[in-house]
């Protein structure tokens, strides 16, 4: 405005803009004038146009400053929510009353003009403004300022407005103030009107006194004061009402008192369960007395009963179904990658004896064993295997054999009667009652002289237990258990004393001869002692055959080949010995292809025709000895029984059969030179496929190759020459040339006579159906409930007993619970409480996330132990599967969050509502499962533990990484922003979130007020879809049975036996 210019209102001329500073409801360049609209408007009010204003919706009063909506307010509110136009009268921050005059003489003197008053105070700078009007027409304003607003704590409805100084001024030619030549108040108004003016109201009912005015208005109109009725309106955030208190927030004190109960007896009873499965434990699963071993053994008692009598009928029944097993085995030739491991490997043996196959390192020992028990085997198989003369196929096989590993693989935990037990409840006949199950354990305990021991615990390395003879000895006892007709045992003595190893064989001895058992075992350098005790002897040397008969005629056939053993020297280690020697080296030439089926290696003497001796000369003829015709002509093979097998530990499959050679050449007299030993010299020098017209079987079409896979010989000999010393090429001659051999071989055809079919498919006689075993067919195993239930005992069993991982992770779980309560006790409903919750929660998963790295254990350390007793046939994949899940990462994984969330939930003061808290539970238990499911699945593909843990930690530290903290998930790259949907944090966090704050409001303090935002705003900002809380929960369950699935497949298809 220009310096002659004065603004309207006493309101002030703004020095850098020139312009008038109106107050509200005042517009125009000298704020003159009244504008309309509502006071949402803001500075872009227009001024009024006619008598009067229209107003916006929502507002009212001359110049539209009264609020009448609380939607009206919301742009004067900063967040542009919460508004609340308050109505009460009392002053906050600017208050708008518009009131009309009530004193009955100024009405009667202004009939149709209604004389009424505006009244707003600013409470900041403690001022008012005051205007008269007459029918709309303002006719003169006062300024009040140093004013003090008050109410009567005792009356909220009684209000004060006290000014100390108040100035006022006419309107020129309005009424009042000289309108047509009237009254004119302007003198008065400005000389004498100085205050001090009060403004004070009873409800609605006002009036407004000074005392110069006073006395005008009583000498005029005999009132006292001026009388008003009034409607006030102020715009305020709901927070900023007068008495306005936020309600408490809702403690769950019964459901934290409830928890807090519950955790307590949890613990009372966990401690109650360790200590009683502690008692039992010292007592056993069933604890014998020494007593009970009197007569015999014949009292025996379980848990105090005696032994039932069907017990007795139905173990008499098993043994005597039992039937005597000869074993024999022909033409056994094994190779490994193009390598041939085992030669032409024949023997037999009876019931009643036992088999020593022995030869040094390397020697073929443990292939061959495990060949005759039917193994699975990574390489290539050939040969024939015979029971009692037939050939039986692998399923009943296997059931009826038993198979003890060089190593001991027994779970520690266990008393070396429930090892046994376990084993007979898995393996015995199903139909067999429970009673004769315990008394079969007894009688395998009482036959392998372990009875003392029967209630110790197994033990493991760093804490006491059995001595390696008598875990041994257990080991026996869970294959004898089932009383198999064959025990095949892989190095019984390997790791013992001189003693147990005494004892262990002395046992095996004691079981051949007085229960008719069948027993094949390899073993290293045996004492004498030991030696002594053996039936037959089978000698290997780098795959060769070097002895195959009585083992006590080993000594003779070696001294009448010019190898006597030296008097006083162990037999047993002579013949390893004889077999190392190294005094000179032939050739033995390859095919220039993979040596598999009937191509066998061709042996070149270093005196032979056409090879090179010593220093490259030709030699001469071969010798009378060495000319000698074979024993034996080759025969067809069939399933080990017959012929050879896949790699991959399917059936055997057989070339085509050879045509038979006539009577007169199949059996030949050992000194006929001519003719002599030319079944073994084709295994030396020739195809021992081919028959005897020179026909040549062909190889199956898996082997053929074009490359041979064999070491080179000396320099100068042809591709594929494997070096044979001399010395041992004259041991194998030798003993093929023998007697023994010829009536070895013709024992094993006597009791393969008449039963070899001419050819075979798929490993089974074209044509003839294969016998079931002895005329006795394998027995119905255990059910899978049954195999369910008593895995699920023994992996419970084995948890209680070793419950320090246990207990550490409920101790874990509750010292945290109480340290993140303490922490984050009584959380706030603010900004930084929403922080603190979104701490928490992604702690908590962390937690449970990095404490399942102990899931890798659970499989890891029993992997040994699952390949063996799966190998066994002791149970199914599945059956093993559901009861390691169920009672063992269930326990570790359900009830550490749910103690935990007991605890913490109430104590942090997270949303009120058993609702909420279940969904809190069942969202961290969940969590927990998947989490232990994919180091479960880890831990299954991977047998080294060191890198399962490495990818279990990268794999936690993936998903921590998109779970919605670290990274806000609108910000991830469109391209990287599927990753999200892998992270199982994500899922967990979001739900855990969601279920906090979706329905939560939240407070923060900004421009002065406490500013309410809403839960689900929050969740947007960060990413959070405030509806994922089930479908969150569904992925999460879905990832982890995906996990299980996968680890289950996993354990089905990789973890197997292959040797």
């Amino acid at each position: 405005m220009l310096p002659g210019y004065s603004c309207s209102h006493f309101s002030k001329c703004d020095e850098f803009t020139g312009r008038c500073t109106c107050p509200a409801g005042f517009g125009g360049e000298d704020c003159s004038q009244p504008v309309c609209g509502g006071l949402s408007d803001g500075e872009h009010r227009l001024p009024r146009q006619g008598d009067s204003c229209q107003c916006k919706a929502g507002w009212e009063g001359i110049h539209c400053n009264i609020c009448t909506q609380d939607d009206a307010c919301l742009p004067l509110v900063p967040t542009n929510r919460n508004a609340t136009c308050f109505r009460g009268g009392l002053v906050v921050k600017a208050n708008h009353q518009m009131c009309n005059v009530t004193n009955k003489k100024i009405l009667d003197m202004l009939p149709d003009r209604p004389p009424q008053v505006t009244f707003s105070c600013e409470k900041k700078p403690a001022t008012c403004n005051f205007q008269f009007w007459i029918k709309e027409v303002e006719s003169f304003y006062c300024a009040l300022d140093k004013c003090a607003f008050s109410q009567n704590p005792e009356d909220a409805a009684q209000l004060s407005y006290e000014c100390k100084h108040i100035q006022c001024r006419c309107k020129p030619g309005a009424m009042l103030c000289g309108e047509d030549g009237g009254i004119d108040l302007s003198d008065f108004l400005t000389d004498k009107i100085k205050g001090p003016a009060s403004f004070n109201c009873e409800g609605a009912h006002c009036k407004f006194e000074e005392p110069e005015m006073n006395q005008l208005i009583l000498s005029i109109f005999g009132d006292a004061f001026i009388g008003l009725d009034c409607k006030s309106g102020e715009c305020l955030h709901y927070t900023q009402v007068p008495g306005f208190k936020r309600s408490p927030r809702q403690r769950s004190t019964p459901l934290m008192a409830v928890s807090i109960v519950a955790v307590v007896l949890l613990l009372v009873a966990g401690v109650a369960g360790v200590l009683a499965m502690a008692k039992r434990q010292n007592e056993g699963m069933i604890r014998l007395s020494d007593a009970d071993d009197s007569n015999g053994g014949s009292q025996r008692r379980q848990h105090h009963h005696r032994r039932h009598p069907s017990a007795d009928d139905e173990n008499g029944k098993l043994m005597a179904d039992h039937t005597p097993a000869t074993l024999s085995f022909r033409e056994i030739n094994y190779f490994v990658a193009g390598q041939q491991v085992l030669n032409n490997v024949l023997g037999t043996v009876q019931p009643g004896e036992l088999m020593a196959i022995m030869g040094a390192s390397g020697a073929g020992k443990t292939s061959l064993l495990d060949i005759l028990a039917r193994r699975n085997k990574s390489g290539e198989v050939q040969g024939e295997l015979f029971v009692n003369g037939k050939t039986i196929d692998n399923e009943t096989y296997r059931r009826v054999i038993g198979y003890v590993d060089q190593e001991d693989t027994l779970m520690p935990t266990l008393t070396v009667y429930e090892t046994i037990l376990y084993s007979a409840l898995l393996r015995l006949p199903a139909a067999m009652s429970t009673d004769a199950k315990h008394a079969r354990v007894m009688d395998a305990i009482h036959e392998l002289g372990i009875h003392h021991i029967r209630n110790r615990r197994i033990g493991e390395s760093g804490a006491r237990g059995i001595s390696g003879g008598e875990k041994r000895r257990v080991s026996i006892a869970c294959e004898l258990v089932t009383s198999p007709a064959i025990l095949f045992l892989d190095e019984p003595t390997s790791g013992l004393d001189a003693y147990n190893a005494h004892n262990v064989v002395e046992c095996l001895r004691t079981l051949a001869r007085d229960y008719r058992r069948t027993i094949v075992f390899t073993i290293h350098q045996p004492r004498s002692d030991i030696y002594a005790m053996f039936d037959r002897l089978v000698l290997l040397a780098d795959g060769w055959l070097v002895y195959s008969g009585n083992a006590h005629g080993a000594r003779n056939h070696f001294a009448q080949a010019g190898h006597p053993c030296p008097l006083g020297y162990n037999v047993a280690d002579f013949l390893v010995d004889i077999t190392k020697s190294n005094e000179s080296t032939l050739a033995v030439k390859q095919p220039q292809s993979t040596m598999h089926g009937a191509d066998m290696p061709h042996v070149a003497m270093d005196n032979e025709p056409g090879s090179s001796n010593g220093g490259g000369g030709t030699g001469g003829d071969h010798d009378a000895d060495e000319q000698a015709p074979l024993l034996l002509n080759p025969r067809a093979t069939s399933d080990l029984g017959h012929g050879h097998r896949q790699s991959n530990g399917g059936d055997f499959y057989a070339p085509p059969a050879m045509p038979p050679y006539d009577s007169d050449e199949e059996i030949m007299d050992i000194d006929d030179e001519p003719r002599a030993a030319a079944y073994w010299e084709n295994s030396l020098s020739s195809n021992p496929w081919a028959s005897a017209k020179g026909s040549r079987s062909k190889r199956p079409a898996s082997m053929k190759s074009t490359d041979t896979t064999l070491t080179t010989g000396r320099p100068g000999d042809d591709a594929g020459v494997v070096v044979m010393s001399a010395h041992l090429k004259q041991l194998v001659k030798a003993y093929r040339r023998s007697v023994l051999a010829r009536q070895l071989l013709e024992d094993i055809e006597r009791q393969t006579s008449g039963h070899l079919p001419a050819s075979t498919v798929h490993g089974e006689p074209f044509g003839v159906e294969v016998p079931s075993f002895f005329g006795m067919t394998a027995p119905r195993r255990s059910s899978y409930w049954t195999q369910f239930c008593i895995l699920s005992n023994r992996t419970f069993k084995n948890l209680y007993r070793n419950p320090y991982l246990m207990l550490t992770h409920y101790g874990i779980s509750l010292f945290l619970a109480v340290f993140c309560g303490l922490l984050f006790y009584n959380v706030t409903n603010d900004i930084s409480g929403f922080q603190n919750r979104m701490g928490l929660f992604f702690f908590v998963c962390a937690l449970f996330g990095f404490s399942c790295l102990t899931s890798l254990q659970v499989f890891s350390a029993e992997r040994i132990l699952f390949v063996r007793e799966r190998a066994n046939g002791y149970y199914s994949p599945i059956t093993y599967f559901v009861a390691k899940v169920l009672f063992d990462i269930i326990p570790l994984r359900v009830m550490p969050p749910i103690l935990l969330g007991l605890v913490v939930y109430h104590m942090v003061g997270l949303v009120p509502g058993i609702g909420h808290f279940a969904k809190f539970l069942l969202v961290l238990v969940i969590f927990n499962l998947t989490a232990a499911s994919i180091c479960l699945l880890l831990g299954v593909l991977f047998r080294d533990i060191s890198i399962a843990n490495l990818l279990a930690s990268l794999v936690m530290l993936f998903s921590m990484l998109f779970g919605g903290l670290l990274l806000n998930k609108e910000s991830i790259p469109v391209y990287l922003r599927w990753l999200k949907h892998l992270s199982f944090f994500n899922y967990a966090f979001e739900a855990l979130i969601v279920n906090e704050m979706v329905y939560l409001q939240l407070t923060e303090k900004k421009y002065g007020l406490e500013i309410d935002v809403p839960g689900a705003t929050i969740l947007s900002t960060f990413g959070f879809d405030a509806s994922a809380f089930w479908s969150d929960v569904i992925k999460l369950s879905v990832m982890c049975a995906s996990c299980l699935v996968a680890a289950y497949l996993g354990l089905l298809i990789l973890v197997r036996e292959r040797r």
